[in-house]
């Protein structure tokens, strides 16, 4: 049996124009919104603690602020995964899959 890694895409803080997106914290902003989108659902309770969804993290990528997005997340909650790539349509964002390296 063939286990598929989900897809990885980053979101670019630069529009299709080439400007650079504003609000300089929109990638920490998107990533914050979805952050309760984890593997096993949100903890909530004493063990809950303030961080991103592994499935949606800022990061910045050759100087450039992006959100790396997995394509898990539409497994979890497609209405999330709708959304984050609404987002990138919406606001004429730059969006590119990451290729693996070695593969």
């Amino acid at each position: 049996m063939t286990v598929f890694k989900p897809r990885q895409f980053h979101i670019h803080g630069l529009t299709l124009e080439g400007r650079t997106f504003r609000p300089s914290d929109w990638a920490e902003r998107l990533a914050g919104a979805m952050s309760s989108f984890r593997p096993g659902g949100g903890s909530g309770g004493i063990g809950a603690y303030i961080g991103y969804s592994p499935y949606c993290v800022p990061q910045v990528v050759d100087g450039v602020k992006c959100v790396r997005v997995s394509e898990a997340l539409k497994d979890i909650e497609p209405m999330a995964w709708e959304f984050v790539m609404n987002f990138a349509r919406d606001n004429q964002l730059r969006v590119s899959e990451v290729v693996a390296e070695g593969g």
